[in-house]
């Protein structure tokens, strides 16, 4: 069986550094806020190309904070909106919610699953105070005319790069192409932690500062609290073995990057729709490679009998979900459209050249 993701063996690849990290943190007797979160920070700021990292505990966490930072500092209040896509994993949104704002919901482009910038000016009202692009897949992206709306409205840009670690536009790293920038270091990320982790980049102090404080309790200092902020540390063990992932995270990338740019010219079947390339191959981290097919359960249990495990990101949109009961109603065709039809197949930096081989097999010979 061809494994969507084999993590133990992307783990064990590291084996060696990842343990003795492991057991410099607990020979240490420093198991949260020490040294190895410091560290850690400095050097994904610097990966990132932003003056401050802040690591929270995952995500979603990540994206909160951002938001609670901008409402301590007085840019946003509690019914506030920002701006996000509709075809988004549900973190982005959920984070919206959590921090009492409005998400509004802005339909994809088609080819690039991404958000649409063409969409997003006829949904700005007075009460609008963000746009949350989501990174999605592993593509950056259109940020000099997400930017250029930003400026124009004066609103925040807070980054959903979960799914784009390393991607670079016009210079920059994903975390450093809007204000602020919420990383999820989920097992399964491209740079991925063992468990749960996630950080934030930013270069604006004054919100770098408050996350800070935010993260940890609300407290700038021990016993004395500014805000009522949550538990939210990225811990010594996580961080130490992030230091350790990071350091081969370019290395990896590239390995995914070649594999999509396989796929893209091999794979033939013109019954499946394959993703947009980039104009420039390093815009895209390659985090997922989402085709585009008419029978999805037929084609996933062809591949799954012939060995090849795929999976579906995602199968059902935000505003289908229960837990958005309210906007069931609403329609937002492109997205049902991409929900309906899309399959991740597999890609990661461990795969072999006679597996790729096998999956554009596999993909080519169907009927």
């Amino acid at each position: 069986m061809i494994n969507f993701l084999d993590l133990k063996k992307i783990n064990l690849r590291h084996a060696a550094e990842l343990n003795d990290a492991s057991e410099r943190v607990i020979r240490s007797g420093w198991y949260i806020m020490g040294n190895e979160l410091a560290v850690f920070e400095k050097e994904f700021g610097l990966y990132c190309q932003t003056q401050y990292c802040i690591g929270v505990a995952n995500g979603l966490d990540a994206l909160i904070l951002i938001i609670e930072g901008y409402k301590q500092l007085g840019f946003m209040q509690e019914g506030d909106e920002i701006i996000v896509p509709s075809n988004t994993y549900i973190a982005s949104i959920l984070a919206i919610s959590k921090a009492n704002l409005v998400p509004i919901l802005v339909e994809p482009d088609e080819n690039t699953f991404l958000l649409d910038p063409l969409k997003i000016e006829e949904k700005i009202t007075s009460k609008t105070k963000a746009i949350l692009p989501v990174h999605l897949y592993g593509r950056l992206c259109g940020m000099k005319s997400i930017a250029a709306i930003a400026t124009k409205h004066n609103l925040k840009i807070i980054e959903d790069s979960a799914q784009s670690h390393g991607a670079i536009q016009d210079g920059k790293r994903s975390g450093n192409l809007g204000h602020a920038s919420g990383f999820s270091f989920y097992p399964g990320k491209n740079l991925g932690a063992i468990g749960d982790a996630g950080a934030i980049t930013t270069n604006d102090k004054a919100l770098a500062e408050t996350i800070k404080a935010l993260r940890n309790y609300g407290s700038h200092k021990k016993y004395e609290n500014l805000y009522q902020g949550i538990n939210s540390r990225l811990d010594e063990l996580q961080a130490a073995l992030l230091s350790v992932k990071l350091k081969y995270l370019d290395e990896e990338t590239e390995v995914r990057r070649k594999i999509a740019e396989r796929y893209s010219a091999e794979i033939k079947n013109t019954k499946i729709k394959l993703p947009l390339l980039p104009a420039n191959r390093l815009e895209h981290a390659w985090h997922l490679y989402v085709i585009q097919v008419f029978d999805r359960e037929a084609v996933q249990q062809y591949l799954a009998g012939n060995g090849v495990q795929t999976l579906i990101h995602y199968p059902i949109p935000p505003h289908k979900q229960h837990a958005y009961k309210e906007w069931n109603n609403l329609s937002y065709p492109i997205s049902e459209k991409m929900h309906k039809g899309v399959l991740s197949l597999p890609i990661s930096p461990v795969m072999t050249n006679e597996e790729v081989k096998k999956v554009i097999q596999l993909v080519n010979s169907m009927t």
